[in-house]
């Protein structure tokens, strides 16, 4: 088996939506800038209050 396991990767804290996200290969050179989880996060954007558009039903 290679590689690292999952349990063994280093994590963050989001400042957004305060969970605990794990370092990904895509991230590799640029782990040390990474604050947000997501890009919604990144925007401000919480999970589980998304923004409605004016015009959508509902």
């Amino acid at each position: 088996m290679r590689g690292v396991k999952k349990v063994d990767l280093p994590t963050k804290v989001c400042p957004t939506c305060q969970r605990p996200f794990s370092w990904r290969k895509k991230w590799e050179r640029c782990w040390a800038e990474i604050r947000f989880c997501s890009d919604a996060c990144r925007r401000g954007t919480p999970r589980g209050t998304a923004q409605k558009s004016p015009g959508s039903p509902g």
